[in-house]
């Protein structure tokens, strides 16, 4: 091999290698910055990394909004109708943020408690955030597909 060939491999070879190693980063780097949606159901049902950033999306059970008087904080309970998650965020919140109306939040689990870093809200009375509708909709089916616990008697009523 020439002594000019042998320098074209070893650059070919380097751009080669570099091209490599910023594609691996990259792949990396989205996959630390990627935020997953999972309802209360998915959340305690498991299917949330330990440790992980995620949003949680549902909505407002009422009557489950408590202010705090001194500060920002706010708990709230978020549901899909068949689970719940209890839920603290200290900020403020959106002007359309209420009871009963769908929600996103982004944060993570904290004993046992989801610890909001940001809150969305719906913007008006018709609309609900494609996953948080698609994370109800899979809850109910799961819900639903459950088979019915027998009779202890064991015959038909």
């Amino acid at each position: 091999m020439t002594p000019t060939r042998k320098r074209r491999l070893i650059v070919i070879s380097l751009v080669l290698a570099a091209v490599v190693v910023a594609a691996v980063l990259t792949v990396f780097a989205l996959q630390q910055n990627m935020t997953y949606l999972f309802s209360p159901s998915e959340v305690r049902e498991g299917h949330v990394p330990p440790d992980a950033r995620f949003r949680l999306g549902g909505v407002v059970e009422e009557q489950s909004l408590k202010r705090s008087n001194d500060s920002l904080k706010v708990d709230f309970v978020v549901t899909d109708r068949f689970q719940t998650i209890p839920v603290e965020y200290t900020g403020i919140l959106p002007d359309l943020f209420r009871e009963g109306q769908s929600v996103v939040a982004t944060g993570a689990l904290q004993n046992g408690r989801f610890v909001a870093t940001e809150v969305l809200a719906k913007h008006d009375e018709t609309y609900m955030p494609k996953e948080v509708a698609d994370a109800i909709a899979k809850a109910k089916a799961a819900h639903v597909d459950r088979p019915a616990a027998s009779s202890p008697s064991g015959g038909a009523q």
